[in-house]
């Protein structure tokens, strides 16, 4: 797998310093405050340059069948979770939004204390698809707007209600997309309070730039995958120069990526095994894991892992009553091996997509 040049950028806690050469979180106009108003569990949060406040520890949706998805997001919101990662090729955001709609109804949660995250599928990354998109999601999930809207992916294939078309060697059909054209469209619908806040998922730097070069609405959001394998330094060094708030996915690695790659040959390191993160976990009486997670928040990044297993669930989120030193912080920076596990073109359902003029990595 492709590899990037590490270099090191650490943000640190608003209350703890790894050292005089980190930028505080003032430095990149984002700031962490605590919060235990909202639930039991002690919350941090990133803020937009607006003053809006994102949790920077959400629950992820992905390839969570409806009746999983369901008993999980019920969970989560008595948990104590109250930002929800979804999206249209998830294909379970009605579900999500029959809990949703459960819980505001009941009077349980306001709809102001969630937020709620989805995106412009890959299928309809135009400009002239994207309020269709974007109001069949709000539809879905049963919402009036949107927390943050996300562009899914810089590249596009043929609009489609069902599989993604493919040639009859298998691989994906593809066509054009024009960012500029669309991003001037959902600036136009978060102008009309569909969106609270725009971004972009899985581009890359030049992408990010060509929008911030072309847009009256800025980029807000960055959504990539990162993990102590494969840390992004660069590029959130970038975001926190242009006010973007990065959010990390597979922040744990992936099952999900493990089973899509079955047979073709390529290994997915289990970072929970990893014997620096182990150390570390031991040293704080914590699991891997939540080392994994707060690793990312202290470095200035929201994550969104995964779970439907209500032990992990609650472990995941519960992750703000330590915090890693110095010594941590740099044993685990050093683990970063440019590892990326979610390299779109090894996935079947897009053989081919990597010849996309877009294509970001």
């Amino acid at each position: 797998m492709r590899k990037l040049i590490p270099f090191v950028l650490l943000v640190a806690l608003a209350d703890f310093c790894v050292s005089s050469t980190i930028p505080t979180t003032s430095d990149v106009n984002s700031s962490l405050s605590s919060d235990s108003t909202i639930n039991p569990l002690k919350m941090q949060y990133l803020e937009f340059t607006n003053g809006d406040k994102i949790p920077m520890l959400g629950l992820g949706t992905w390839r969570a069948p409806d009746e999983e998805v369901e008993a999980a997001i019920n969970l989560a919101l008595e948990i104590g979770y109250r930002h929800f990662d979804c999206a249209p090729v998830y294909m379970n955001e009605k579900a999500i939004g029959n809990v949703f709609k459960k819980w505001i109804d009941s009077g349980k949660v306001k709809r102001s204390d969630l937020f709620i995250v989805t995106k412009l599928p890959v299928y309809a990354n135009r400009a002239e698809d994207a309020e269709k998109a974007l109001k069949k999601s709000l539809a879905d999930l049963q919402c009036d707007y949107l927390d943050l809207y996300l562009i899914h992916v810089p590249f596009a294939v043929p609009y489609v209600e069902g599989p993604l078309l493919k040639h009859e060697n298998g691989s994906i059909v593809q066509s054009p997309t024009d960012h500029i054209k669309t991003w001037k469209e959902l600036e136009r619908l978060k102008a009309d309070g569909l969106i609270k806040h725009l971004g972009v998922s899985n581009f890359n730097e030049s992408q990010i730039q060509r929008l911030l070069d072309n847009s009256d609405v800025k980029p807000e959001a960055l959504q990539v995958e990162l993990h102590v394998y494969f840390q992004q330094k660069q590029l959130v060094k970038f975001c926190n120069d242009n006010n973007i708030i990065v959010t990390a996915y597979s922040p744990l690695g992936s099952r999900g990526i493990n089973d899509l790659l079955k047979g073709t040959g390529i290994e997915v390191p289990d970072l929970l095994e990893n014997p620096v993160v182990k150390s570390v976990a031991e040293k704080h009486g914590k699991s891997a894991a939540q080392v994994l997670l707060r690793y990312i928040t202290q470095m200035g990044v929201t994550t969104i892992p995964k779970s439907t297993n209500e032990n992990r669930l609650k472990a995941n989120i519960d992750i703000f009553s330590f915090t890693l030193d110095g010594d941590d912080m740099k044993a685990l920076s050093d683990q970063d091996k440019g590892i990326r596990l979610v390299e779109f073109r090894n996935f079947d359902f897009f053989k081919g997509i990597e010849t996309h003029a877009e294509y970001p990595f």
